[in-house]
């Protein structure tokens, strides 16, 4: 039995996540921390009857309950301290929180690999995006361009989405390692709409960003070539999506050591 906490246990992925482990019978859920609801009962913040928690309003629950893992789906800033203080007091971590930074992943994955301890930082647990993005890898080298177009709910306040940013990332390494060219350059030399044609990811792949009501998590990668086009694309309906990722992800975080990125070494590609 893994004794499991959660940081930012009353936000929407806190919510499920709460539900998702103290659901799971080889899991246990030993504290729900979030600063903002301090004292309420947790039962309160997630809809459903049984567990008799209180949410704490600091960090240090998780040493006071002897959490062995901490879930964290916070905001950057607050997941890096999060993080530090975890690789610190001997507890392993599972992160979804987007926008950290790779100089302070990079510090993260010190100091928990001098800590004997495992941290793993995902972009997406839905397991079919992470299938998405493989996919999507596969067909790198063989097309002749590729725009990125991810769609979110009109609350997430970072764009573009960490899987959309980890995604041409991985769309650049991919044709690099199969010798193939650079993508080629956005021939566009006016934009009547400043923007129109989005950000630029990793190797110069267009990235595009929709934020409406409605909307979970989505993302479509189109490659084109001479004659054709193909499209990848992932939807998440509803958060219940990500919770079978974060389960496998809290119970196979301890048996590694330093920064693991990503599901796929999970799912064994």
């Amino acid at each position: 039995m893994v004794r499991v906490g959660v940081l930012g246990a009353g936000g929407r992925m806190g919510r499920e996540v709460c539900r998702a482990v103290a659901d799971d019978p080889d899991l246990e859920l030993v504290a729900a921390v979030d600063p903002g609801l301090a004292g309420i009962d947790l039962r309160q913040v997630t809809g459903t009857d049984g567990w008799g928690l209180q949410v704490a309003g600091g960090i240090e629950e998780l040493e006071r309950s002897g959490a062995e893992v901490a879930v964290d789906f916070t905001q950057a800033a607050a997941a890096v301290s999060n993080m530090q203080w975890c690789a610190g007091h001997g507890v392993h971590a599972v992160v979804g929180t987007s926008g950290i930074a790779n100089a302070e992943l990079a510090e993260l994955d010190g100091e928990f690999a001098r800590a004997g301890l495992g941290c793993l930082v995902a972009a997406n647990f839905a397991l079919g995006a992470v299938l998405m993005m493989r996919f999507a890898e596969l067909a790198a080298p063989f097309m002749d361009g590729v725009e990125i177009l991810e769609l979110h709910h009109d609350g997430k306040v970072d764009a573009p989405s960490g899987t959309a940013v980890r995604t041409a990332e991985r769309l650049e390494a991919a044709r690099a390692a199969a010798g193939g060219e650079g993508w080629p350059q956005d021939r566009t030399t006016m934009e009547v709409v400043p923007g129109t044609r989005g950000g630029a990811g990793g190797g110069g792949i267009r990235i595009h960003s929709v934020r409406l009501p409605g909307l979970v998590a989505h993302q479509e990668v189109i490659f084109g070539a001479v004659g054709q086009s193909l499209s990848i694309r992932h939807d998440a309906y509803d958060r219940t999506s990500f919770m079978p990722g974060v389960v496998l992800a809290v119970k196979e975080v301890g048996s590694r050591r330093g920064l693991t990125t990503g599901l796929d070494g999970l799912l064994g590609f």
